[in-house]
């Protein structure tokens, strides 16, 4: 079952730069609602609020209820603008939620039992997550706030793929049904020497256009 988390949020009459520059220097965050058959609707929320629950992987994957003095829309964080070096959320996009209609969303893997595997308590194994988050498709009552990968047996050798991932009922991850080149590696466990040989190998591809270029650069003019 997805879970739901509530944001206060109030709505905002003024629009524009300078209406949304007032609003951040005020401590709030402007934002916009949209999608469904009801008009956008801007809004805006609370800075503190939304930039502590913007630390958690829920929050980008996770339908939230939008409450304006009690009316609740449920909607899912399309885009988050953040400043360039402060800590500050500079505009927010939100998207309504049909219960009837599929969600495509993209959720955080989370990694479990690595380190009691055979190929975590190996110093001569690297494992190497090629994958942090999956795209799936599912009904928003379905959403899961993550996909567990259970890494407790994974030995050197190994590579897990997005088809070995047990997802929860009525999730799919659409990419698979594209054929087999999309089922991309999620976890590789490779020994510690073919590692470096491979880093190696990779310079010396990378040396060896850049020798041409220089040697060509140095040729006589005709």
């Amino acid at each position: 079952m997805a879970i739901t988390h509530e944001i206060k949020v109030q709505r905002r009459e003024d629009e524009g730069k300078g209406a949304s520059r007032r609003l951040r220097h005020a401590g709030t965050v402007p934002a916009i609602v949209y999608g469904g058959e009801l008009k956008p609707v801007s809004i805006q929320l609370n800075h503190n609020e939304v930039w502590v629950a913007s630390q958690n992987d829920w929050f980008y994957a996770s339908i939230l209820d939008l409450s304006l003095n009690g009316d609740v829309q449920k909607v899912l964080l399309r885009d988050l603008q953040r400043h360039p070096f402060k800590q500050q959320i500079m505009h927010m996009d939100f998207q309504r939620v049909n219960e009837n209609e599929a969600l495509h969303v993209s959720v955080p893997l989370r990694f479990l039992n690595e380190d009691k595997s055979p190929a975590g308590k190996s110093a001569e194994v690297v494992v190497t997550h090629e994958l942090k988050d999956v795209n799936i498709a599912c009904l928003p009552k379905d959403l899961p706030e993550f996909i567990e990968v259970d890494l407790g047996a994974l030995s050197v050798g190994d590579i897990i793929y997005l088809s070995d991932l047990k997802l929860p009922a009525g999730v799919e991850i659409p990419s698979l049904k594209l054929g087999k080149d999309h089922d991309d590696a999620v976890v590789i466990a490779k020994h510690g020497k073919e590692e470096a040989e491979e880093a190696v190998e990779g310079a010396e591809t990378a040396e060896v256009p850049a020798a041409k270029a220089a040697a060509k650069k140095d040729e006589p003019k005709k």
